[in-house]
């Protein structure tokens, strides 16, 4: 693996991130993950300020706030000891603007530890929608299952804990044909700015497993 590895996820949302991380940090365990999504369903489950901010966001389709995201996730860094040069994580979700990009390299170069690789997840869009209206989530750990493609073992019940899974209120098409539109329109210029740095990859496919070994390689080479 490089070293350090210090990791962004890019990819509309839906798109398996969040499998990819999972995959990644199992393979990897020297990686701490930051999860933007992660923080803020903590935040929501509590009923912070925050939370109940993040909340009326994720049901309209909007984003939280550069400024709320870039302390959120500032603060993460920190308690996992994360702005050292010697550090290896992954963020997945973050940053999602160039406000917050800038912001992050303003925060990660003053401590040496700036991001080395830039992975964005290349899914049809058109298939991303299809399969929004199968998932349905283990709220307390984040874990996303597809009736289509990646089904719990038992119905609805998450594999680890047994428990319920549910369906967000922002998964239906509607919603997240918003959020698709918006991540096009931000990505752009955070493409841009992380081809610029000479750090962006690009990996395509239908599936997690499709994808998955291919970031793993781009990670190992």
């Amino acid at each position: 693996m490089l070293k350090p590895t210090r990791l962004l996820l890019l990819g509309a949302p839906g798109s398996g991130k969040g499998t990819i991380s999972r995959k990644l940090l199992n393979r990897f365990p020297q990686l701490k993950s930051i999860s933007s999504g992660d923080v803020l369903r903590s935040h929501i489950l509590r009923g912070t300020k925050i939370g109940v901010e993040a909340e009326k966001c994720l049901k309209t389709g909007t984003l939280v706030p550069d400024s709320t995201m870039v302390s959120l996730i500032s603060e993460q860094l920190r308690d996992l000891d994360g702005l050292s040069s010697k550090a290896n994580w992954l963020l997945d979700g973050f940053p999602r603007t160039f406000s917050q990009a800038q912001k992050l390299t303003e925060i990660l170069d003053k401590n040496q530890c700036n991001l080395n690789v830039v992975v964005e997840l290349n899914v049809d869009q058109n298939i991303i929608l299809h399969r929004i209206e199968s998932r349905y989530v283990h709220l307390p750990s984040g874990r996303i299952y597809s009736l289509d493609y990646n089904p719990p073992k038992v119905p609805f019940k998450d594999d680890i804990t047994g428990e319920d899974l549910v369906k967000r209120e922002d998964d239906n098409a509607a919603v997240f044909k918003k959020r698709l539109d918006k991540y096009n329109e931000e990505i752009v210029p955070l493409r841009e700015y992380y081809q610029k740095l000479g750090i962006w990859h690009e990996v395509a496919g239908i599936t997690s497993d499709i994808i998955y070994p291919k970031v793993e390689k781009l990670l190992l080479t």
